[in-house]
């Protein structure tokens, strides 16, 4: 299906959002995230890794100091900052991908925008800090706004919900609107479903299958289905071997009218990026 292209702006860049899909690399600076938790164990091994997505193909670069997998024990600000800051200010100089800071906390994103970061990922849309417009209003950042349901610690425990796509769609509106009323304009905004925050396996796969509701939003869409537990629930695969699934997702993502893929394997989805836009592209010329 043909997506509506938008221009999404951050600081003072921007970034076309429509018949070429966009990709962001995750970074997690984390011990504990589900995935790559440890992985990195350096700054010179996080910088390099960040440097190699971006000549992979990465548009974004996203990174993390809190662990956002389910059964998680927050940190406190101050060992976020910790984690993430020296790597973005080590990669800043070096890259001219968009940087994003992968946060909930507004004390961490001011520090992270002082330090040279475009966007902040919320994955709590706004209900976290409260803070966390006004900053990004101050900061002229990109947000994205990402539905989850309960808290980290606690989402694997969430009852099945009622009518998922209606339950993702309006809290985002809600976020929206938050934003907005802080004078956050819309341009500034992309939204994220949260494959896998609080849903389960079944949930998962609806939210997929009709992400073009969405659409209602009229805001960029990203998602992020890297090597997830309902690929691994598919596939019966341990999490390290989960990329064929995390491709065949993307490709569905894309055909659905997604804009921004969040990912792990930068060089593997990218190239199925490329074909997928392809074929899109030529379905709409005809």
């Amino acid at each position: 299906m043909p997506r509506t292209s938008f221009i999404f702006k951050a600081r003072d860049k921007q970034i076309e959002l429509g018949d070429t899909t966009r990709i962001m690399g995750i970074i997690n600076m984390t011990p504990d995230s589900f995935s790559d938790g440890g992985v990195l164990d350096s700054l010179e091994s996080a910088t390099e890794k960040c440097l190699y997505m971006a000549e992979a193909g990465a548009d974004i670069i996203d990174i993390g100091g809190e662990s956002s997998r389910p059964g998680a024990r927050s940190v406190d600000a101050s060992e976020e900052m910790d984690r993430v800051l020296p790597l973005l200010e080590s990669i800043r100089p070096q890259t001219r991908a968009l940087i994003s800071i992968d946060t909930r906390k507004s004390e961490v994103a001011e520090a992270g925008l002082e330090a040279g970061a475009d966007i902040i990922n919320d994955i709590s849309a706004l209900r976290h800090s409260p803070g966390m417009a006004e900053t990004i209003n101050r900061w002229n950042a990109g947000i994205i706004l990402m539905h989850m349901r309960g808290e980290p610690s606690s989402m694997h425990l969430m009852e099945p919900s009622h009518d998922i796509m209606s339950e993702v769609i309006e809290a985002l509106k809600y976020s929206v609107d938050k934003a907005v009323e802080h004078n956050v304009p819309r341009d500034r905004i992309i939204v994220d479903p949260g494959i896998g925050f609080g849903k389960n396996h079944t949930e998962n796969l609806e939210l997929l299958n009709r992400l073009p509701l969405l659409e209602e939003l009229a805001l960029p869409l990203m998602i992020g289905t890297s090597r997830k537990r309902f690929i691994g629930a598919i596939l019966d695969k341990p999490v390290g071997e989960r990329v064929y699934g995390t491709i065949a997702s993307s490709i569905v993502a894309i055909m659905k009218g997604v804009h921004i893929l969040r990912v792990h394997d930068v060089a593997e989805v990218k190239e199925a990026a490329e074909v997928s836009d392809a074929i899109a592209r030529e379905s709409l010329n005809k």
